[in-house]
């Protein structure tokens, strides 16, 4: 089989060729007795825990049980998160991932045997730099100086981005990248001889240090005040320093479990005073959920379970960095919140398939989780959970509020599609909505549902609305759609054909927009309109080193070649419009020749300003290689060029389009003296012979334009 460290065989009871084999790399199936297998390029690995670096966007990182450690995007601008979009990173199968806060290209992993490796992605050179580099092979935990846990965490300070920690039975510290380790506690394990003997049965022990007990299992530095620090061990045990580890103190729960892994502690991003603890008990057969709240740095605990099923123990409880008290939870069968500090907690499972989560960050208002046997998974844009309670009981419609969206395009919504070796079938990740996204409430069905979005002058830039195959359902129920802020391209006119110049609409600037609901509501009585209006901000890609100005610099060159563009076309349009209309004038005269004579004369001087604007040649794609191309397709040519990346539009882009509008200008002044006397004399010889006059189209007063 494809794996070497298997664990179950499924043998079809009705066709002996046909099995089933499970690994710790994944499964696969036989049809012929097992004289082949099918590829492992399923989701199903086996992450211990999950962390997320501030690259942008930012990527995802974990330890797979016997594989690699990875890193993966959380976004592409591609059709869905595949492959191509994961690497290797530091560290091995069981550990703990830390990332530089100010490079993402330096990663630092661990695994077992105290193993901790330096990464620097840019050359992609590794450096061993464990805490106390003795090989601990075949010994029990008691021959060991430094006990280091198949697990052991790996953090970096939040408030010096120089200062790393790491566990045993002592929390170390270092200063200069891993090159030198400080004890900065004394053992804050139960340090009990036995359990720290060799591993192993009778015949053959099993000393790998993947077995070591009594060590510090998990820490957290509290975000708000530098130095206090809180960490649990495996087994039992909690303790306090306030003072950076000069001194501890033991702060553990009455009543917990004596032995239960303190699997995770969190410091409360809002109060320095508490603490989320999850105690995990299910290795002494304990299968209950254990996890506690302190609000004053341990003295007190109180139990927060209520809602957990009884038989589904807690590895993880993170608060919400925004929402005070709002707080998710990793079980054993699936994710939890509470909106009330964890006095009730209720699922948030919707379609995450049922598995062990072992641990759970947020980063950016998403939620991302490490499962054991389904891989990373993203719930994306958290922010409606933090305004759960401040929905209106009597509204019908209602919206949560849009966080503030990059003004970036991303990629497609992933899904299944055939892989690139052997044609098999890979599952790709999908990417998140572009835009600003929208989540809506409806409590009944509507009649019809509508959003707009504005700029504060009040320009509408998109409009949304039901039953216009624009995802924007009407029935009751929580729905989420996504808006792209860009304003509509140049109008186009029948059967034209440019060159590089096809329609392309403009994205909106960097700045504050306006979006507003008007839902109608109606039953046997009355109708009702609910309306809702709030801003949000879009924002610049931070990849791209523009300044907003720049950006708005490089919106309004492309709204004014937009703009003429559209003139030109416009002008095209007008042109074809009256000579469309002369000839429809010589049939209602019966071919009066005096009157066809002038018509064919005012249609053979629209001609002039007509090809100038247009090359009125073309019948195919390929013909602008032939006959050169004229002013509306170099002028909207410029729009690729002005808009081809998030920068400032070049000088020559400005002198260019100077020069073509200038062009422009004459033609278009042409066409108005053409008007205003050879259509106006047209039209005196149609008034005397009784026939409608020609009233020139002008589509830039049409509505909608």
């Amino acid at each position: 089989v494809p794996h070497g460290d298997n664990h179950d065989l499924w043998l079809n009871p009705d066709d002996a060729q046909m099995m089933i084999n499970s690994n710790d790399g994944s499964a696969n199936v036989s049809f012929d007795g097992g004289q082949s297998w099918s590829e492992q390029d399923l989701a199903t690995a086996q992450f211990y825990h999950v962390t997320t670096d501030n690259h942008f966007p930012y990527r995802i990182y974990g330890a797979q049980q016997d594989n690699s450690t990875a890193r993966i995007a959380s976004r592409t601008t591609g059709f869905g998160i595949g492959e191509d979009d994961w690497e290797s990173t530091a560290g091995g199968e069981s550990g703990y991932i830390a990332i530089d806060p100010e490079d993402p290209e330096i990663v630092y992993g661990g695994s077992y045997g105290g193993l901790l490796t330096r990464v620097d992605h840019r050359t992609g050179m590794s450096r061993n730099i464990n805490a106390w580099p003795d090989n601990p092979m075949g010994h029990g935990a008691i021959d060991a100086a430094l006990r280091f846990q198949w697990t052991f965490p790996i953090v970096f300070s939040p408030h010096d981005p120089d200062v790393l920690y790491t566990c045993s039975q002592f929390l170390l510290k270092s200063t200069n990248e891993g090159e030198t380790w400080k004890k900065i506690s004394p053992d804050l394990t139960r340090n009990d001889p036995s359990t720290l003997g060799p591993s192993g049965g009778d015949l053959t022990h099993d000393n790998t240090a993947v077995e070591y007990y009594a060590t510090i299992f998990t820490i957290s530095e509290s975000p708000i005040i530098s130095g206090l620090i809180w960490a649990g061990s495996d087994d039992g045990l909690v303790h306090i320093t306030r003072d950076g580890g000069a001194s501890w103190e033991q702060i553990t729960p009455a009543g917990m479990p004596e032995w239960g892994l303190c699997s995770m502690i969190e410091a409360s991003p809002h109060d320095p005073a508490t603490a989320w603890l999850a105690v995990d008990n299910h290795e002494n057969d304990d299968y209950t959920p254990w996890a506690y709240v302190t609000h004053d740095y341990g003295k007190s605990w109180e139990k927060i379970v209520s809602g957990i099923p009884n038989t589904t123990f807690v590895r993880v409880v993170r608060e919400d960095p925004v929402q005070k008290g709002l707080l998710y939870a990793g079980t054993e069968m699936g994710v939890f919140v509470s909106f009330n500090g964890g006095q009730n907690w209720q699922s948030l499972q919707l379609n995450l398939p049922l598995s062990p989560i072992h641990d759970l960050v947020l980063k950016e208002d998403d939620v991302i989780v490490a499962t054991h046997g389904r891989s990373f998974w993203v719930l994306d844009d958290i922010t409606p959970l933090r305004e759960i309670d401040e929905i209106p009981a009597e509204r019908s419609a209602f919206y949560f509020q849009p966080k503030d969206a990059w003004r970036v395009r991303w990629g497609g919504g992933g899904g299944r599609f055939r892989g690139r070796s052997g044609g098999s079938a890979a599952t790709v990740g999908q990417n998140p909505l572009s835009g600003v996204v929208i989540t809506y409430l409806l409590t009944e069905d509507a009649e019809s549902i509508v959003f707009e979005i504005s700029d504060l002058d009040g320009n509408v830039i998109t409009t949304l609305a039901s039953g216009e195959g624009q995802g924007i359902s009407k029935s009751a129920g929580m729905h989420r759609t996504s808006a792209f802020l860009q304003y509509p391209s140049f109008r186009s006119f029948e059967g034209m054909i440019m060159w590089a110049a096809g329609p392309r609409p403009v994205t909106a600037p960097p700045g504050a927009y306006r979006i507003s609901m008007k839902a109608v509501f109606a039953d046997r009585r009355r109708v009702r309109t609910v309306e809702q209006s709030s801003h949000f901000r879009w924002i610049a890609d931070p990849r791209s080193g523009s300044s907003d100005a720049d950006l708005r610099a490089q919106f309004d060159l492309a709204m004014l070649i937009t703009e003429r563009t559209n003139n030109a076309n416009d002008a095209v349009y007008m042109i074809r419009d009256i000579k469309t209309k002369v000839d429809a004038a010589f049939e209602a005269s019966g071919n009066d020749a005096t009157l066809v004579r002038a018509g064919e004369a005012l249609k053979a001087k629209l001609s002039g300003p007509e090809g100038e604007i247009y090359q009125v040649r073309n019948q195919s794609g390929q013909d602008p290689l032939n006959f050169p191309i004229k002013l509306n397709n170099k002028i909207a040519a410029l729009l690729g060029v002005v808009m081809s990346g998030d920068y400032r539009p070049t000088d020559q882009s400005y002198e260019v389009f100077v020069i073509l509008t200038t062009e422009l200008q004459v033609q278009l002044d042409l066409l108005k003296v053409i008007i205003n006397t050879d259509l106006a004399a047209f039209n005196q010889q149609l008034a005397g012979k009784s026939l409608e006059e020609i009233v020139p189209h002008d589509r830039s007063k049409d509505e909608g334009n």
